[in-house]
């Protein structure tokens, strides 16, 4: 009987994730993403089926506490990464800002993509209420995008009212932490920062920024779509994994050397 709840509840889990995978492939947002949650309901599934069919039970004692060592190594990861993302959803704004930098995402034929829309739409809040502050707005060209992301957010702030004037483009960059090097190369040294970003990719977005050795640099935290945030949230755990362990190869490579 437990068996059969627990193959029951990880079904409906599964059969969950590919139901959103197909809506988050439907929405088109450039990205393959969609896939791991795909590769997710497979899982589940798997696990289902195996629990059912008794076959969890014929795997041997010793395979089996691995297999849940490293289930409960994941599951502690993810809740400690969730909850410091959870922790910067909603930062203090720091007021009169020298400079705000707005990280770039996807931009399309029509416009700015949803995720980088509340970006600039949070830009530019920011912009009418700090009149002094500059703007950078920072973002290359990706291979499914018509030009630069840097290029489409200027159009989209000088098409909502923004002077041209308080606007820098950075057009080379390909990644956070790229967006926010170059960045750096405009801005006056001891200058206060503003990183505008979606309220979920805050957390990482400051931790680059001060891993980079960047002082007087501030999170200012964008809206995100309801539907998206399941999928922005897994996502977001996953480059901070991957993040992390760049690093750690990275001080290891150092210290070889």
């Amino acid at each position: 009987m437990i068996k059969s709840i627990i193959a029951g509840i990880l079904g409906v889990f599964g059969i969950l994730c590919f139901l959103y995978g197909i809506m988050i492939q439907a929405t088109r947002s450039g990205t393959k993403f969609f896939l791991v949650w795909f590769g997710m309901a497979l899982v589940f599934l798997m696990m289902g089926i195996g629990i059912y069919c008794g076959i969890w039970d014929k795997i041997p004692m010793v395979a089996r506490g691995g297999i849940l060592l490293i289930f409960a190594l994941g599951m502690t990861s993810f809740i400690i990464v969730e909850g410091c993302i959870i922790s910067s959803l909603a930062t203090e704004e720091k007021e009169n800002l020298d400079y705000i930098i707005v990280l770039g995402a996807q931009v399309k034929e029509s416009g700015p993509s949803i995720v980088l829309k509340y970006r600039l739409d949070k830009a530019l809040e920011y912009m009418n209420e700090n009149p002094k502050t500059i703007c950078i707005v920072s973002g290359g060209q990706g291979y499914n995008e018509p030009y630069s992301e840097a290029e489409g957010m200027a159009k989209y702030l000088i098409e909502q009212g923004m002077s041209s004037d308080r606007i820098i483009k950075e057009d080379k960059s390909k990644t956070t932490e790229q967006n926010i090097a170059n960045s750096m190369k405009y801005i006056k040294k001891k200058a206060t920062i503003g990183l505008v970003t979606n309220n979920f990719h805050v957390y990482r977005a400051l931790q680059i920024a001060k891993n980079q050795k960047i002082e007087n640099i501030y999170g200012i935290a964008a809206d995100s779509s309801a539907f998206y945030m399941p999928n922005n949230m897994f996502r977001e755990y996953l480059a901070e994994m991957k993040y992390q362990v760049r690093k750690v190869l990275h001080l290891n490579h150092r210290g070889e050397n």
